[in-house]
């Protein structure tokens, strides 16, 4: 066993708290510690202050293309056809559909909370994307 002050480990910590923990636990503590200050050394020397997961806005004004007028409404437009496009489907094959490709379920996954087969779920979809695909043709016509 080895007594470590909490201060030492936990910034928040405003006074003196002294634990004892197992030897284990406290080379995790150390060996953590070793590695944060690896990682600030590196940080320091690499000049690399900014983290693109930081959540500033930094990454997002440099990865912005702005796009022309032409492409906002081609966009509007198409977003528009698609959901024309589901309009035209059954209840049922619409929120298949959206299960599987928006909300990233398995077709397995959808069949067992429907307490239907996978194969049905399959077919519900493959015929649902084929509706959509007419639509779309025939819309573009």
């Amino acid at each position: 066993m080895v007594k470590i002050n909490l201060r030492d480990f936990y910034p928040f910590y405003q006074k003196d708290c002294f634990i004892e923990v197992s030897d284990e636990q406290s080379e995790l503590l150390i060996r953590h510690e070793r590695a944060e200050a690896a990682r600030q050394r590196q940080v320091f020397r690499h000049k690399a202050y900014f983290s693109l997961d930081r959540m500033d806005g930094i990454e997002c004004d440099i990865l912005f293309i702005s796009l022309s007028t032409d492409e906002i409404y081609e966009r509007k437009v198409t977003r528009e056809q698609l959901h024309a496009a589901i309009a035209t489907l059954s209840d049922k094959q619409a929120k298949r559909i959206y299960a599987h490709f928006f909300l990233d379920m398995s077709k397995t996954k959808i069949a067992q909370v429907e307490g239907v087969s996978k194969e049905s779920v399959g077919e519900s979809i493959r015929r649902g994307l084929l509706k959509i695909k007419r639509f779309l043709k025939d819309s573009c016509n």
